[in-house]
């Protein structure tokens, strides 16, 4: 399925140009994170995609959740085509411009960073930066990752979660610190005092380290 996105193009596309893409949370759509390009480096190339699933209020999600099962929250047979869908589209982004040599970065919020955190470790080899805000690594969606920690060194990730976040508890968020200890894999885990979304001191510091690692 070929997934709708918006983009900013830098000026000069090269094959080193790096890449952004970015997955927006449930109910949202590709306008909401795409409102970071104002302070990310102007010599990127930043893809933001429009989940394919409608929900109320003309926003669009990656798979169903079910608010009231803890157990089956996520629909593992939509959130599994969504992933592919994304890796399918990132590949052929990838492709259209020319990017052979580029370094490939994720920015996934809520629903979107639950598919980041998949394709990061099944697919180490494709990425560098990411950035995985208000979400959780769903295991549900990580049956195939990578155990190389050959493989899994290049990867850099930025995690932020709300003390106050109601949608999906801090608890389920320090997950990515165990599951990324264990791989050893290099990530920085931040908590911030807001609920489920991004406040000013969070966004700060999700642009410095993509800054730093640009």
């Amino acid at each position: 399925m070929n997934l709708d996105y918006i983009v900013r193009e830098p000026e000069n596309i090269t094959s080193t140009t790096p890449v952004l893409f970015m997955l927006h949370g449930y109910g949202s759509n590709e306008q909401d994170l795409f409102s970071f390009r104002e302070t990310l480096p102007n010599d990127w190339l930043i893809i933001s995609f429009r989940a394919p699933r409608d929900t109320q209020f003309e926003g669009y999600s990656w798979f169903d959740i079910d608010f009231n099962n803890a157990e089956n929250f996520i629909d593992i047979d939509q959130a599994k085509e969504s992933f592919n869908s994304v890796l399918e589209s990132i590949l052929k982004i990838i492709n259209h411009y020319g990017l052979t040599e580029s370094k490939v970065h994720l920015c996934g919020f809520s629903q979107g960073g639950m598919l980041c955190y998949a394709l990061a470790l099944q697919h180490p080899e494709l990425f560098n930066n990411i950035a995985c805000l208000s979400t959780y690594p769903e295991e549900k969606l990580l049956d195939g990752i990578v155990k190389d920690k050959k493989k899994l060194e290049r990867l850099r990730f930025f995690i932020s979660h709300g003390t106050d976040d109601a949608v999906i508890p801090l608890e389920w968020g320090r997950k990515a610190a165990d599951l990324l200890y264990d791989l050893s894999c290099y990530f920085t885990f931040r908590e911030y005092m807001s609920g489920h979304g991004v406040n000013q001191k969070n966004y700060m510091d999700l642009m410095e380290f993509f800054s730093k690692n640009a």
